[in-house]
Order: structure tokens, then sequence, then C-alpha cells
């Protein structure tokens, strides 16, 4: 019980503020439908964190975190600069979801997003520290949900109320932030 709590309160409380929470409230602004998005998010996740406590620290060992935090600032730099060339009139897509519809969209750029993210190295360290591969990706899958449903109800109530112009651009602007300072740190503990 002792590791289901600690990992659970560590990954809540560091996913606040997270890329993929801003993630959680784009996608629903774009898709403005609620369930195909949280089950995109604990399928994505619960992957993810389960990959990471069974790999995660041979991976981490072998390619260390410094190279995980090059790829995730370039990464996030790449996502700001598709959100500012993307086009559009500003209101809500409310089809099925364009190409891919709503839960592939939010599996695959959760999953993607969730790589080398502070949540998922928390994820190995606390594997590696409780030797329980169930109990850390439950409680690590149920953290990410618990601090980012909320972020995509709001984000689908806020929808018909904003012009998404502005919230692309602002996310784009929070992400080349976020991808501007993960490389400067990076170049910096060189």
């Amino acid at each position: 019980m002792h590791a289901f709590l600690v990992t659970l309160s560590a990954v809540f409380l560091s996913e606040f503020g997270d890329k993929t929470q801003i993630l959680a409230f784009l996608l629903s602004t774009r898709f403005r439908r609620v369930a195909p998005i949280i089950l995109g998010l604990m399928a994505a996740t619960g992957l993810n964190h389960l990959l990471a406590t069974w790999l995660g620290t041979s991976i981490a060992e072998r390619l260390g975190t410094e190279w995980l935090r090059w790829v995730l600032g370039a990464s996030l730099l790449a996502m700001a600069a598709v959100m500012l060339m993307r086009g559009g009139s500003g209101k809500a897509d409310v089809r099925a979801g364009g190409r891919w519809g709503p839960f592939v969209t939010t599996f695959g750029t959760y999953f993607l997003a969730e790589m080398g993210d502070k949540t998922q190295l928390a994820t190995v360290v606390l594997a590696a520290r409780y030797d329980s591969v169930a109990v850390v990706t439950l409680a690590s899958t149920l953290g990410i949900m618990l601090a980012d449903i909320p972020a995509i109800f709001l984000g689908g109530v806020l929808s018909e109320r904003l012009n998404l112009r502005w919230v692309r651009a602002a996310a784009a602007a929070i992400f080349l932030i976020l991808g501007i300072t993960i490389l400067v740190g990076s170049a910096m503990a060189l």
C-alpha cells in the first residue's frame, strides 16, 4: 500500500503544469469528445508506464537521462512549430476527429509526449525502488488520470467560448518556452 500511495502522490503532483496536461486541454478543445480522449489517455499512459517500469531502468542506464532531455526539448520545439503552422477558422473541429479520430490521436500524442517525461522518469525510479511493476504502473497511471481529466473537461467546456487560434498560439508559446528551457538546461549541463 505504501508503494501505491507514494507513486500515486509523486506522479499526480509532478503532472501539474506538465506538457501532457496542456495536451489534454488542447485535445478536448479540438475534438470536444471527452470519453475517447480519456480512454486514449488511459491506454497510452498505462502502456507507456508499463514499459517504463519494465524497461525504463535499463534504457536510462544505456542512454542516460541527458539524451532523453535533448529528444524531449527538440520534440517540444517541433510541437510548437506544428501548432503555429496550423491554420483554421479558430472554431473547434467537431468532426469525428479528422483523419485518426480522438482516441487514436490522443493515444499517439500522449504515448510520445510521455517518453522521457518527468512522470515517466519518476515511474522508472519508483519501480526500481519498490520492485513492483503492477503496483507502480497502476498508481502512476491513476496519478496522471487524476491530474489530466479535469483539464479534459475544462477544455471541452471552454472550447465553445474560445477562439482556438489564440489557444493554439498560447500552447505553441508554452511548448516553445519549455523546449528552449530544456535544451538550454541540457547544454549548460555539458
